[in-house]
C-alpha cells in the first residue's frame, strides 16, 4: 500500500456565505488554521462583526497524521450545530480548517432537526465557496557535514529535487531540508550511507 502523504485544506479564508431559514440568517466562514490558538481570536472578531448574533457555532480539525478536532454548539441544543458543521469538514475530507457559522435568530424556532439541517447546509455552502487545495505531509531533516563535502550533499539535493529551508555554511555546514513524507526514508538512507555526513530527522 502506498503511503498517503497528502491532505486537503483550503487555500485561504472563504468569502462570507449566507443561508436563510425561516427568517434566521446563518453566516458561514471557513479559515485555514495551523493551531488551536488561532480559533479564539477569529471567533472574537466575528462577535465584533455580528454583535446582534446569538450563536457562533464552529468546528475545526487540525493535523494530517494525529488529528485534533472540536465541535462547539455555542448554546444551541446539544449536537445540533457543531457536529453537523464538523460532518461537512469530514465529508469534504479536509483538515487544518475552522468553520464558523454565525446565527442571527429570526424569531421562529427551527427545532433540533431544522437546526441540524441549517448548520450542515450553511457549512456545505461555505466549503463549496472555498478554494480547496492539496498539500503534502512533509518531513524535515538536518544534514551536517564539513565544508569539503558540500558538493556531494548538493548533488543529492539537486538530483532528488529536495527543498532547502535553511543553511549555515561555515567550516562545518548544516542544511535543513524538507521532503514529502513518502520520499523521506529514501532521502534519509542516501545521506545516512554517505561518508562523513550526518543526517537527523527534526
Amino acid at each position: 500500500m502506498e503511503l498517503k502523504d497528502t491532505y486537503k485544506t483550503i487555500a485561504f479564508s472563504s468569502p462570507e456565505t449566507l443561508f436563510k431559514e425561516k427568517s434566521s440568517k446563518f453566516f458561514g466562514y471557513a479559515y485555514p488554521i495551523q493551531s488551536e490558538t488561532e480559533v479564539k481570536p477569529i471567533i472574537d472578531g466575528l462577535r465584533k462583526q455580528h454583535p446582534h448574533a446569538v450563536h457562533y457555532c464552529y468546528a475545526y480539525q487540525i493535523g494530517a497524521e494525529s488529528i485534533i478536532y472540536r465541535a462547539n454548539d455555542d448554546g444551541e441544543p446539544s449536537n445540533s450545530a457543531g457536529m453537523p458543521i464538523y460532518g461537512q469538514i469530514q465529508s469534504f475530507d479536509l483538515t487544518n480548517i475552522l468553520i464558523v457559522i454565525v446565527r442571527i435568530f429570526g424569531g421562529t424556532k427551527l427545532g433540533v432537526g431544522g437546526l441540524i439541517t441549517a448548520y450542515k447546509t450553511s457549512a456545505q455552502i461555505t466549503l463549496e465557496a472555498s478554494e480547496i487545495i492539496e498539500k503534502t505531509i512533509d518531513t524535515r531533516f538536518i544534514v551536517s557535514f564539513d565544508y569539503k563535502n558540500i558538493n556531494k550533499v548538493m548533488r543529492v539535493i539537486k538530483e532528488k529535487n529536495i527543498e532547502i529551508i535553511n543553511q549555515k555554511m561555515e567550516m562545518s555546514c548544516e542544511i535543513e531540508i524538507i521532503t514529502r513524507k513518502k520520499n523521506a526514508e529514501m532521502v534519509f538512507k542516501i545521506f545516512n550511507s554517505m561518508f562523513e555526513i550526518e543526517v537527523k530527522k527534526l
